[in-house]
């Protein structure tokens, strides 16, 4: 399988700037740079969406070098997608879309950034995937090899159509052998909540409760590794070290199922009973959760 040049133009290189008091700034940096796919002729934009929260400007490459100023329409904290919306015309065809349910293991594709690099892989898994930083997807798309510059990144088919957009590098274990690979969310995720994001800028349903606090899964325990200044988990008195072994009455079975167990407590703002062990101890904290937008820039909408 090659790579067809023509799909190069459909993808761009994003670069953003955020401000220094920026909610993100200290974790994803303050210059984020990425790639994002043309979705609309009229130069509508899909992106991974930290490479745009809480930026105040946007610059979209083309493959011919011309610069075009955008801006943040959306980003959803549920499938990680952004949108950017360019302020000229791009000029540039919109990418098909792809049935990414479809995919199967084994499957030819190609993972194409902004730059005109490409990777041709194959899909190696498709699985659940929990994040440390409160994010699960029920199934996402991991390929070898790896892509370099994976944020933002196309995933197509054979065909050539979107299949997903990459999301991160990852390592796994086959064989005795560890192989870099990337993790893709995939882009059947994005129609259910398109119009939302295009109208309000967010998904039109409940927040999810949200604690700030960043977890690992070892052998099946819940890890805190730390927790976000300020955030829920902080202000309850959550600790690096903490082992997070119940919700309310129910034991915790792993990162999934602990923000299952979480998401399923309440809108944003209930509070959430946790049982956590400190030093061999336990003792029970109990979280205000939040709204994570809240403690964010938003998009100015245009």
């Amino acid at each position: 399988m090659t790579a067809d040049p023509l799909l190069f133009r459909s993808i761009v290189s994003v670069r953003s700037s955020v401000p220094d008091d920026a909610f993100t700034a200290e974790t994803l940096g303050m210059v984020r740079e990425g790639s994002g796919i043309v979705i609309r002729d009229d130069g509508l934009v899909l992106t991974i969406g930290y490479l745009i929260t809480e930026a105040e400007e946007i610059w979209l490459t083309r493959h011919d070098g011309r610069v075009v100023p955008a801006h943040a329409l959306a980003y959803d904290q549920e499938t990680g997608f952004g949108l950017v919306q360019a302020f000229d015309g791009l000029d540039l065809p919109a990418l098909p879309f792809g049935d990414a349910a479809s995919a199967k293991v084994g499957d030819p594709v190609v993972l194409a950034d902004g730059q005109g690099r490409s990777v041709q892989a194959a899909i190696v898994a498709r699985q659940e995937f929990a994040g440390y930083w409160e994010y699960l997807l029920d199934e996402a798309i991991f390929t070898a090899p790896a892509h370099p510059s994976w944020g933002g990144a196309a995933l197509v088919d054979a065909e050539g159509r979107l299949l997903g957009v990459g999301s991160l590098r990852l390592q796994m274990s086959r064989g005795g052998e560890v192989a870099d690979i990337n993790m893709a969310v995939p882009v059947d995720l994005l129609a259910p909540i398109l119009d939302d994001l295009l109208m309000r800028g967010r998904v039109g349903r409940p927040p999810r409760p949200w604690l700030g606090a960043y977890s690992a899964e070892n052998n099946g325990a819940v890890v805190v590794m730390s927790v976000s200044p300020g955030g829920p988990a902080a202000q309850a008195g959550l600790r690096r070290g903490d082992v997070i072994s119940d919700i309310r009455d129910e034991e915790v079975d792993g990162l999934a199922d602990f923000y299952r167990k979480v998401w399923q407590s309440g809108p944003a703002g209930a509070e959430i009973p946790l049982r956590v062990v400190r030093d061999g101890r336990e003792t029970w904290l109990r979280v205000k959760s939040a709204d994570r937008n809240d403690f964010l820039k938003r998009p100015q909408l245009q």
